[in-house]
């Protein structure tokens, strides 16, 4: 490397004015932030308390991204060591892909522990292009914390011509003699750097020139630091957005208490914009642009451009459109949430978590998350456009991780992925669930206005080259995924995981059962010749039905649906589609009311049924089973232990279902009355080729309009 200049700067004097600037407006600052609503008292919280505030999971969507592996990046520690947090040994910390800019189609990759690394377009040619460490090793820090070490790189948008570039990497107060810019009053373990690069070459493959220290930000935790850094890529030359920069700054991990977020004399819990190229800064590396919303307020820093967050995780722009701009934000008890971003927005934190008032002082761990009140439009907050909740096993402690937390994505419109395009698509960090939101359905309630999160719907996962279902824990080897997400020039997504170090390319799209069904038909089938009953007595088939018109009971061997009749016309069908329209004829105040679909009838100990209840909450209800010579079992992948799918029929109307069963993959999918996303969806070896059949357990209900058609 050619001479760089010194990384390490005094900060006395800007460090002095910002404790100026912060005794001249201790009379507007006060300890409760201004909007903030007076606590309820603890008894009142506890009653009013939402366990539950986001009811419902993400739908189903049946869609599944092909992923192919596309580069495994080399294993690395954390430096300097020894590590003092086990969840940091991983095979490495890829934290970010991003295209270098230009027509090169090179990739670069940032892992924590400190290299940033370039890749070639088809994940070829790795190799270190920068080490942090190696700059910063006096003073860098990457042993503890999940978010400490080399956080992020992002280009200057006319990189190609001046190479320029930005870096944020983390250091420890006690290794290096620079100050901090901006200091948490509570105190600083940890500084966050941001630092501007100029490669000599923009085209060379390995980093070589001078840096710059930009900004500096004490933290009181190792947590919740400088998050991302980045440009707006849909500014372009003459636009006002065009060259300034992001930076998304967390609260350090304790601005549950401390109010930071909401103190604006501050950058903690906040989005800032600031302008590389200026000067006008209170350290002079940096300016603060003219359109930033609070430039002018007092007691509010200029660089603010967004307040009241927790650990805004990333961020990113639409590409088409109206170029709007979306945040993720990890949450602390209850709600992982997703913004749209807007010059001067407040969105609450620590007052509120999501749409939901946070009681910061509540002394029961398990009521912190409360209604909003009636008089909430004065505060001016804004609410998510998106969000989920941790959903916390029944025996949570309300003190502990549940371990859920968001991870931003992108609005996807690449020209590969026609599925795709228009969609926002996220996951979350540790268990590497995938979802997204259709981008047109993130809208904004003003202050007071109706809230309304956009559906969110879960992605599925296929391996390309193998063709099979799998999950991101299974790919990464790991429980833990350390989920993140990247994106090319071309827009084309990246998944990206801690766990094992690699990086798939997400290449193609499938929907969930989508085998060919396009063979023998059968329709005009309801009369009693065509039909083999358990129990003929309880039949009958009269008007274009097959109607059980009393319970079955329970027979000898496996637990199995008591009471059905298979389609014996016809052949059987390893491939196969079943269109009808049923109904439970049970009274709707008996709760276990159910009516059975079957499929891949071998014989009566083997086969699979999709259980249609209007209960979800107990194993045997609402399900996909399969029946292989022993109790049923339940497959579906809606089940979670507690609840599965919402409850497929809770009246006494006919309702239209459609089960697919695609006999080589295993793949069963289950529609209810014309839903263009299945209710439930299931992977399982059995059952084979077979027969179908409608029965139920312990009900009486009836079929109607039968259509099969599939393949032997």
């Amino acid at each position: 490397m050619s001479p760089s200049v010194p990384h390490v700067r005094p900060r006395k004097t800007s460090l002095l004015v910002q404790l100026l600037t912060c005794a001249l407006f201790a009379a507007v600052l006060t300890a409760a932030p201004a909007g903030a609503a007076e606590a309820p008292a603890d008894d009142a919280a506890a009653a009013d308390a939402v366990t539950d505030p986001i009811p419902g999971k993400p739908v189903t969507s049946g869609l599944g991204l092909e992923v192919e592996e596309f580069a495994q990046l080399p294993k690395s520690e954390p430096r300097p060591g020894p590590v003092e947090d086990d969840r940091l040994i991983r095979h490495n910390r890829i934290n970010y892909l991003t295209p270098f800019p230009g027509r090169s189609g090179r990739l670069a990759v940032a892992d924590q522990n400190g290299t940033m690394y370039s890749l070639e377009k088809d994940g070829s040619g790795q190799h270190p292009y920068l080490d942090l460490y190696e700059e910063f090793s006096d003073a860098y820090y990457a042993s503890r914390g999940l978010g400490t070490g080399f956080g992020y790189v992002t280009f200057d948008p006319d990189f190609r011509h001046n190479g320029r570039f930005y870096t944020v990497h983390t250091e420890k107060p006690e290794l290096t003699e620079a100050e901090p810019d901006f200091s948490q009053p509570s105190g600083d373990g940890f500084h966050g750097v941001i630092t501007e690069w100029t490669a000599d070459d923009p085209s060379a493959g390995t980093f070589s020139g001078t840096h710059r220290e930009l900004l500096r930000i004490g933290f009181n935790g190792q947590v919740h630091g400088i998050q991302q850094i980045d440009f707006n890529p849909t500014a372009g030359p003459g636009d006002t957005d065009h060259g300034l920069l992001y930076i998304a700054v967390g609260d350090g991990g304790k601005g549950s208490t401390t109010g930071d977020p909401q103190d604006r004399a501050l950058p903690h819990g906040k989005l800032l914009r600031i302008d590389p190229r200026g000067h006008d800064s209170a350290n002079g590396e940096y300016g603060i642009p003219a359109a930033n919303p609070f430039v002018d307020e007092p007691g509010t820093l200029g660089e603010t451009y967004a307040i009241g967050m927790r650990d805004p995780h990333r961020f990113s722009w639409d590409p088409r459109g109206s170029h709007r701009m979306f945040l993720s934000h990890v949450g602390e008890h209850a709600i992982e949430s997703v913004y749209e971003v807007r010059a001067g927005d407040n969105y609450g934190w620590s007052e509120r978590e999501g749409a939901f008032v946070f009681d910061k002082n509540a002394t029961d761990p398990c009521a912190k998350i409360l209604p909003l009140p009636d008089d909430d439009a004065k505060y001016g907050y804004t609410y998510p456009v998106a969000a989920y909740d941790h959903d916390p096993p029944a025996d949570w402690d309300c003190k502990s991780d549940v371990g859920v937390g968001i991870s931003g994505g992108y609005v996807y419109r690449g020209d590969e992925l026609d599925a795709l395009r228009g969609k926002y698509v996220f996951g979350d960090i540790v268990d590497g669930r995938l979802l997204y939101t259709d981008a047109a359905d993130m809208r904004r309630a003003e202050p007071g206005g109706e809230q309304r999160l956009a559906q969110m719907y879960s992605l599925m996962v296929y391996d390309a080259k193998s063709g099979k279902r799998v999950s991101l824990q299974e790919l990464a080897g790991d429980e833990r995924v350390d989920l993140r997400f990247g994106q090319d020039a071309e827009g084309e997504l990246y998944i990206l995981s801690k766990a094992n170090g690699k990086i798939w390319k997400v290449t193609g799209t499938r929907t969930f059962a989508s085998c060919d069904t396009d063979g023998t038909t059968l329709t005009d089938v309801m009369g009693a010749e065509h039909w083999a009953p358990i129990t003929p007595s309880k039949w009958r088939f009269e008007g274009g039905q097959a109607v059980l018109t009393e319970p079955g009971v329970e027979r000898p061997g496996p637990r199995r649906p008591y009471e059905y009749a298979v389609l014996t016309t016809g052949p059987t069908y390893r491939n196969v589609r079943i269109d009808a329209e049923v109904r439970i004829d049970t009274p709707t105040d008996i709760d276990n009311r159910d009516v059975v679909v079957i499929f891949g009838h071998e014989s009566d100990t083997r086969f699979g049924y999709a259980h249609l209840s209007q209960d979800n909450s107990i194993y045997p209800h609402n399900g996909v089973f399969t029946v292989d010579d022993a109790d049923r079992l339940r497959v579906e992948d809606q089940w979670d232990g507690t609840t599965g799918a919402p409850p497929a029929i809770s009246d006494a109307a006919w309702h239209r279902v459609e089960v697919v069963r695609c006999g080589d993959t295993g793949e069963t999918a289950v529609y209810l009355d014309g839903s263009s996303y299945p209710l439930m969806t299931a992977v399982s070896a059995r059952p084979g080729d077979g027969r179908i059949g409608f029965g139920s357990f312990d009900n009486a209900g009836r079929i109607r309009g039968l259509k099969v058609s599939g393949k032997s």
